[in-house]
């Protein structure tokens, strides 16, 4: 319950700021905060706040794709070395790196909305999806709208509690 209390106290301080940040560096596979705090945390300020649920949904969706955006960079210009340095470097990654794969094999751009709906899978599939080269408009689109149904999860999760502990 510590980490859910920092996360309260920073975005108290720095709003829905600290949200974008949190959420882009998170989409980047980048260690942090978990969404499953940070975005209930998210949904209970803004509940008890002059913003709007529509506005947050927004920021995090953008900060989460431009996160993605930046991932799928990585993987397109230098994504099989990278790849096979995780490999090497961090085993245990390996089975969620090949499930992303396999998502992107099996169902195409539609692998994407899948995995991001998957805890995990659900960032990797951008360095994966680079390293395929898929194509950036069937990426952004199953990007966004998995992105979007899981931010609007944990963020509504943390709204609804946050109106009804009032």
């Amino acid at each position: 319950m510590e980490s859910f209390d920092v996360v309260i106290r920073y975005m108290q301080d720095y709003g829905i700021i600290f949200l974008f940040v949190i959420v882009y560096l998170e989409y980047m596979n980048l260690p942090g905060l978990p969404a499953g705090i940070i975005m209930p945390a998210a949904g209970l300020l803004i509940a008890r706040s002059d913003i709007s649920f529509i506005y947050a949904l927004s920021i995090s969706v953008l900060a989460g794709l431009l996160g993605s955006y930046t991932l799928y960079a990585i993987g397109y210009f230098i994504g099989t070395p990278i790849v096979d340095k995780i490999y090497e470097k961090y085993e245990k990654m390996r089975p969620s790196i090949d499930k992303s794969f396999g998502y992107i094999d099996k169902y195409g751009n539609g692998g994407v909305f899948v995995s991001r709906l998957i805890p995990v899978a659900r960032t990797l599939i951008s360095l994966v999806g680079g390293t395929v080269r898929m194509k950036l408009r069937g990426f952004t689109f199953y990007s966004i709208i998995g992105i979007t149904l899981w931010n609007a999860g944990f963020i509504l999760a943390g709204y609804l509690l946050g109106i009804w502990g009032r």
